[in-house]
Order: C-alpha cells, then structure tokens, then sequence
C-alpha cells in the first residue's frame, strides 16, 4: 500500500534546493496566506525499532535543550522573512517524541510561536502523544497551551508484538493518558495503530481494534508497517522470520476495517477511520479531504512550513526540507541560515501529477478533464 505524502516524493529531493531559494519563495508569499506549521522534536528516550521517523535516541536532557535553542531562531528567522503575509491556523508538533519537552520548554515554544506568527484563536493545535512520556503536569501545560486535538502512538496493544518492537507500553498507560486528556478537556482524540507488525495475528489485530473501541477515539490511523532495514537501521533489530506474510497483511487489515466499520466509523482513503460526524469525514463527503506530511488531513491550508530538522516545508513553488543533521542545522541558525539542505522546484507537469495522486488517495476517483 503507498504511503504518498508529496509529489514528488522526497527521494525526488535535490540538493539544488538551498536555504537561499526557500528564504527568496518564502518572501515571495502573497499576504492573504493560511498557514499550517509543523515543528518536529527528533528525540526519543526509547528507540522503536518499526520507526521510520527521523529521530535521536537520548537519555540526557542536555541535547534537547541545546536544540530548542535552534528551534527558536529558525521560529524568529522565518517569521522575520515572511513579516505578517499569513494567519496559521494549524500547529503541529511530531517528532521523534514531542512530549520529552519538559513543562517549561512547551510552554516557552508556544509563546515563541504566538509572539512570531499571528496565530488564529480557533487554530487547532495538536500534538503526538507517546504515553510512556506524558504526565498530569504535561497534559495540563497542553490544555492551557490551546492543545484541542491528539495523536496518540499504540501500534498494538498486545505485548508478545510489542516486545517484538521494543515498545513496551501496557495498557494501563494508554488508559490513564486518555483519561487524564478527557479531564483536561482534551477530547479529540486519535490512535495510531499499525498492521504487519512481527508476531501481528488476526486474533492481535482484533484484540488492538476492539482495545482501542473502549476509548471511543474520534479517528483511528491504521498504518501498515514498511519493512526497510537498508534504510533505517534499527529495523534489522526485528525478526524477519515472524514478520506476517503479504495474504495475512491484507486479512489483518481486512478484519480490522469491518471491524471499525460495523462500530460506526467511517473509511477514510487508505488508512484512517472517523466518526462520521467528525469533520474529516465531512471533509470527505464535501471532497475537501487533504493528504500531507502527517496522513489525512481537513487541513487546507495554502503553506505548510516545517520547523525543526528534517521538518519539509510545501510553498506553492515546491517542497524544502531542513537537514536531518543536527549539528548542521545548529551551526546554520547560529549564522542566521535557515536549515534548508534540499527540495524540488514543481513544474507544471508534477502539479498535475500531485492533484491527480492526491485526488485518488483521498477521493478513490480522479476527474482528470478537471484537473487538466
């Protein structure tokens, strides 16, 4: 099952992209922009071994002190460029794990990006959620921070699968987190979960669905897991011998979407379920739905702009993405260089590309008279 995200997709990235071409498009914004932000926070205190992302294993506090340090002034170093010409009306924060930040670091983030952006008072705000960094104190920053919507990491609930990914989290975790968020008056609520994973059965797959029913979350992610240890490393942690076969992958996620369609929930394009009357449904139905960086989306925003290492920014010109390296990324911003290390240019030819693979990820149909 494809995972597109752009078109082109980021291996099609060059490093003919500088910071200097983003810096002169970002400039050139016109003034009556809606703009989506992403912040990425690359650390992790335990490394996932299914994980795709672009993340840091760190045990000590020290080096994401350093680089919230870099954040900032990428934050102000944008904003400077691109003066007033927008209102953001999405923030979202991934990672990695972006709830590692301790209490004062979130909220001193928050400030720095209200007091460099105008950001709408109706904005939606969210934040990846991993359970075994979260607390109280944490989820009540959030609240006060404007946070209205989460995406918390489960992948599955059963532990011979999870000690299969080094990603212990008993259910209690889970449990307590959503609990704590629903006090918090946090109530919109997304799993992530994923199918293919090392010793997944149908019978686990129906346990995860069913677990994750009980928390009547508002949308559901159902990723399947892409195995690929020539480019990620820790993949070759995992057993291939029990990775579930090409025909059980698509039993498991067979099971899994009648499942979720006989409690209620709506299919969304390839992996995403909802209530039907949550607005990406609708999204849906009024052929508004969106495909980004981050899955499905209702966002509509006209400028993503990514923060953060490796973040990808998608200005009507084209797609930038920072460097993955941390140590680059610091040095640039300490010079007042954004991080940009490539992108692409879009033509005519990949803009008509995108909306056609984007009108088949999120409508299963193209009308390609239209788009042409």
């Amino acid at each position: 099952m494809p995972r597109y995200t752009s078109y082109p997709t980021a291996n099609n990235f060059t490093n003919n992209v500088n910071a200097q071409e983003y810096k002169n498009c970002l400039d050139k914004l016109p003034q009556d922009n809606s703009i989506s932000l992403y912040l990425h926070i690359p650390f992790c205190l335990h490394l996932c071994w299914f994980c795709g992302c672009h993340t840091k294993l760190t045990k000590k506090y020290d080096p994401i002190d350093d680089y919230l340090i870099s954040l900032k002034k990428e934050i102000k170093l944008v904003s400077s460029v691109i003066k007033e010409k927008g209102k953001v009306s999405q923030i979202h924060f991934g990672g990695g794990s972006p709830t590692i930040l301790k209490v004062g670091d979130f909220n001193l983030l928050i400030r720095e990006i209200k007091e460099s952006f105008h950001v709408e008072k109706n904005a939606e705000i969210s934040i990846e959620i991993d359970p075994r960094t979260v607390n109280e104190a944490k989820i009540a920053t959030y609240a006060i921070s404007g946070v209205n919507r989460v995406s918390i990491g489960v992948q599955d609930f059963d532990e011979k699968v999870q000690n299969s990914i080094n990603r212990k989290q008993p259910f209690y975790l889970t449990y307590n987190t959503i609990k704590i968020l629903r006090e918090y008056k946090i109530n919109n609520i997304n799993l992530d979960l994923m199918y293919g994973l090392p010793n997944q059965s149908l019978e686990t797959i129906k346990k995860s669905i069913n677990y994750s029913l009980t928390f009547n979350p508002d949308r559901i992610a159902l990723f399947g897991y892409a195995h690929l240890p020539r480019m990620k490393k820790q993949m070759k942690l995992i057993d291939e011998n029990i990775l579930p076969s090409h025909n059980n992958r698509i039993k498991m996620f067979e099971v899994a979407s009648r499942i979720l369609i006989e409690a209620g929930y709506s299919h969304i394009g390839l992996d995403h379920f909802c209530k039907t009357n949550d607005k990406m449904n609708i999204a849906k139905e009024n052929g508004t739905l969106r495909r980004n960086f981050q899955g499905y989306t209702t966002d509509n925003c006209d400028v993503l702009i990514g923060l953060g290492t490796s973040a990808i920014s998608k200005l009507p010109q084209g797609f930038f993405q920072n460097t993955k390296q941390i140590q680059i990324y610091k040095d640039n911003l300490t010079k007042s260089i954004l991080g940009t290390e490539r992108g692409i240019i879009l033509n005519k030819e990949d803009i008509i590309c995108n909306n056609i693979i984007e009108s088949l990820m999120c409508k299963m149909k193209v009308d390609v008279s239209s788009v042409c």
